[in-house]
């Protein structure tokens, strides 16, 4: 019987990551790593499947030990980010952003990322500076676009916003969110014709989106269109989001 060599274990578990199968993937370079204790590949993967799988510590841990053997491993330092961000440590996430940057000016990733740390953070301004960053780099992020419309949006620049989310539903035609996030502005400044079909479409994509269901209701209730009203905020209540079947309920406005 052979020992299994280190690059036919590395193969598989890299075959197991691809394929989503994580906990098979950690296994797999855990005797790796027995066998090459030094490989920074091995930790960085295993670190990203400890990250998809929720598991953020031992994800931290691994991405840790490959910044220990390469110092110079700027998506160590973007997935790390990534890891404290989902522990809520926005300012370790930010330092380490900078570091991946630092490393690899031309990483879009890391400049996404960082976008949507300032974004929770309220910096908005900083975010869309950041998101033109990773556009720059890459200009067929959908999601790009998506997040720096929502900033836009924030900042009040409706026109800006459509803008961007006509451009992320141009690179990705099934991007359910952006349909989503253009019919809040279309509704918000009064346009609930073009609002509903956005969330129409948003719910085409996705048939268990509650909120597009929520939120197509509150538009045809502004077009007096109680009936459609009254059963979008049916179907809403039914996927979990009750707020506009107590809106219509509350106004006496359910039309059956």
């Amino acid at each position: 019987y052979n020992q299994p060599n280190v690059s036919e274990i590395l193969d598989r578990a890299k075959a197991a990551l691809g394929n989503e199968n994580y906990q098979e993937a950690i296994r797999l370079y855990g005797e790796a790593l027995k066998l090459d204790p030094n490989d920074t590949d091995a930790y960085f993967n295993r670190g990203l499947a400890y990250l998809k799988l929720g598991d953020t510590g031992k994800a931290i841990v691994d991405f840790n030990q490959a910044i220990k053997l390469d110092p110079k491993l700027a998506l160590a330092y973007n997935n790390r980010a990534n890891a404290y961000e989902k522990l809520g440590d926005t300012d370790k996430a930010i330092a380490d952003f900078n570091q991946a940057i630092k490393i690899d000016p031309k990483l879009a990733d890391a400049y996404y990322n960082r976008g949507n740390a300032y974004g929770r953070l309220g910096d908005t301004s900083k975010a869309i500076e950041d998101y033109n960053q990773a556009l720059e780099i890459d200009p067929n992020d959908a999601m790009a676009y998506n997040n720096r419309a929502n900033a836009y949006e924030k900042l009040g620049d409706t026109d800006k916003a459509i803008e961007d989310y006509n451009q992320a539903l141009e690179i990705d035609p099934d991007y359910a969110s952006g349909y989503f996030n253009r019919g809040i502005v279309y509704h918000n400044l009064g346009d609930y014709s073009k609002a509903i079909a956005d969330f129409a479409q948003a719910i085409k994509i996705d048939p268990d989106d509650t909120d597009a269901y929520n939120n197509r209701a509150f538009a045809y209730a502004e077009q007096g269109n109680y009936k459609q009203a009254t059963q979008d905020a049916k179907k809403a209540r039914e996927l979990g989001n009750g707020d506009a079947l107590q809106y219509l309920s509350d106004n006496k406005l359910i039309q059956d």
